[in-house]
């Protein structure tokens, strides 16, 4: 019996007339993958490289001073000005309140853009209801209207309301987005099956506790995701900000405006440069400590059992 079973796989590893198998170039057993060769490494440092290069270029122009960057070529290599740099442009604009302002902005549209697009994902997802389909079609349709055609009835809301230079007045028009709710509804669609809904109804949980214990866990990655694209799309945000916030109470990005102030050739770069990195940073140290998860958990979400 041994011998009539290894009989075909003697035939297999046989060449052509007996001949002995050609060697493999890679030994694989089970479950093993092909391994990267060398040129995947080398686009990947290359990426890697091109990535980071702007972030580096930053480092270097806020650590000299500005008629060093003014100068062609631009300095490569850090130089020794960077914490004359931050004193600078910590005076010239409240970047400590920017920072704080821009935490409490970006935090409160991130829960609030995470929390009311998974629910209204769910619901477009896995609920039945009249006009489903064409409400969400005018979901998504309002991603194609330019955000500054309503800036103008926004400004007179907000001014009537009397939120001038108030953090409401940046947060509250930025709740949800729709990208969010499209994004959570194709991600539910197919990661949410109905029958784990329904056993949940069959256990006697009403629509809170399925939304808490069932639709929550497994949107999980989707929503981890979804609130680092939000919270640095919110930090990052000038243009709103700027119209309705001052000096006095500015973000990160309305007090960057603020930073190496002059006109022509006395226009600071390196002061500028400055405070472009000491607002970057935040961003750094989020992904630093949440990037691991996120990205496991969009693993973790891709293969269904």
């Amino acid at each position: 019996m041994a011998a009539t079973l290894s009989t075909p796989t003697a035939a297999r590893e046989a060449g052509p007339k007996g001949d002995p198998a050609p060697r493999r170039l890679f030994r694989r057993g089970a479950g093993d993958h092909d391994k990267a060769g060398p040129v995947a490494y080398v686009l990947l440092a290359i990426a890697a490289l091109v990535s980071l290069f702007p972030l580096y270029w930053t480092f270097v122009a806020a650590s000299n001073t500005g008629e060093r960057v003014a100068q062609s070529p631009p300095p490569m290599i850090p130089g020794g000005e960077l914490w004359t740099n931050v004193s600078t442009a910590w005076d010239q604009a409240d970047m400590g309140t920017a920072l704080l302002n821009s935490t409490v902005v970006a935090g409160c549209v991130s829960l609030s853009t995470v929390l009311f697009s998974t629910l209204a994902g769910f619901a477009f997802a896995k609920l039945r209801f009249r006009g489903r389909n064409a409400l969400l079609t005018l979901v998504v349709a309002t991603m194609t209207i330019p955000p500054q055609l309503s800036v103008i009835p926004l400004y007179r809301i907000v001014t009537k309301l009397d939120w001038g230079n108030h953090l409401q007045a940046v947060i509250l028009p930025s709740l949800v987005a729709a990208f969010g709710v499209f994004f959570m509804r194709q991600f539910l669609s197919e990661a949410l099956p109905f029958e784990l809904i329904e056993a949940a109804r069959v256990d006697g949980a009403n629509s809170l506790r399925v939304i808490w214990h069932v639709v929550f866990p497994v949107a999980r990655p989707a929503m981890a995701v979804l609130g680092m694209l939000v919270f640095v799309q919110s930090w990052n945000d000038f243009f709103w900000p700027f119209v309705v916030l001052t000096q006095q109470n500015p973000t990160v990005q309305v007090a960057l405006s603020a930073i190496g102030g002059g006109s022509g050739h006395d226009i600071n770069q390196a002061v500028i440069m400055t405070g472009a990195l000491v607002g970057t940073l935040p961003l750094l140290l989020i992904f630093a400590v949440l990037g691991k998860h996120i990205v496991g958990g969009i693993t973790s979400g891709a293969v269904k059992s």
